[in-house]
């Protein structure tokens, strides 16, 4: 490979981003569109800097219940993945359940959680919960649930228990799966939390995008929005960087 054709692939991220944000502001400028419909990316970001000791606090506390839920997903995921996964019995009789469970819009379920623990950060970990918790079961699930028959067979044979064959086979084998899980479920984590604040939080940027919507602070409501987008790109680079490390033997080079 080029140096020339490797730069470009190592930068291709930044270019398109930055060739987005040029064609978002062109547009704007000149087809003068209302900034209360949709303002350049340069107001988005003056909007920002104005209001960056609200957005910072708000960031966070969108960060924390992001996190909690993500991390409870991950743990309850991990565990329910392994049960299911370990037992084809188990896996047929549970998987038309998870698969129902995951296509229930999980903002129908803001209004009860706001009735069982009120508004504020407990919906909108759960919502994180809630949203995130399906990839993890199923990829941890699948990965158990393709290990081949032949090797199974083999380490009977030699007189592996099937605890053994679990942890020595199948949890390793299942790994790729998990971390591939981790960046999708990290992700959508962000909407399941930001999606509460909307309806039921006083905290969050989804309730500051809420209040500035209601201000016709356009502006302010894409800096929240910038927000989550470079929130949810770090977290899955952080993934992406932990998938590579702890599971690189699985893919090709």
């Amino acid at each position: 490979m080029s140096p020339l054709r490797k730069n470009l692939e190592r930068y291709s991220p930044v270019i398109v981003t930055v060739a987005m944000f040029v064609a978002w502001e062109a547009v704007s400028r000149l087809a003068k569109i209302p900034s209360y419909i949709l303002p350049p990316p340069s107001e988005a970001v003056m909007a920002g800097y104005e209001f960056a000791g609200p957005i910072s606090k708000h960031a966070l506390q969108t960060l924390y219940t992001t996190l909690a839920g993500f991390g409870l997903a991950v743990v309850f995921g991990m565990l329910v993945g392994v049960i299911i996964g370990s037992s084809k019995l188990l896996y047929r009789a549970f998987y038309p359940i998870l698969i129902g469970f995951n296509s229930v819009p999980k903002v129908a379920l803001v209004p009860l959680l706001v009735i069982w623990f009120g508004i504020g950060t407990v919906p909108a970990i759960i919502t994180a919960f809630l949203i995130s918790f399906f990839p993890v079961v199923v990829n941890v699930a699948t990965g158990l649930a393709t290990i081949e028959p032949e090797l199974e067979d083999v380490l009977r044979v030699l007189g592996a228990s099937k605890l053994t064959i679990l942890l020595k086979v199948g949890i390793p084998n299942s790994m790729p799966y998990f971390f591939a899980s981790l960046k999708i479920a990290v992700t959508l984590a962000f909407v399941g939390s930001v999606i509460s604040e909307t309806v039921a939080s006083n905290e969050g940027i989804g309730y500051l995008m809420m209040s500035a919507s209601a201000r016709f602070n356009v502006p302010l409501v894409f800096a929240g929005l910038i927000v989550i987008a470079a929130m949810g790109i770090g977290m899955y680079a952080i993934f992406a960087a932990l998938e590579k490390r702890t599971t690189g033997w699985a893919f090709r080079s």
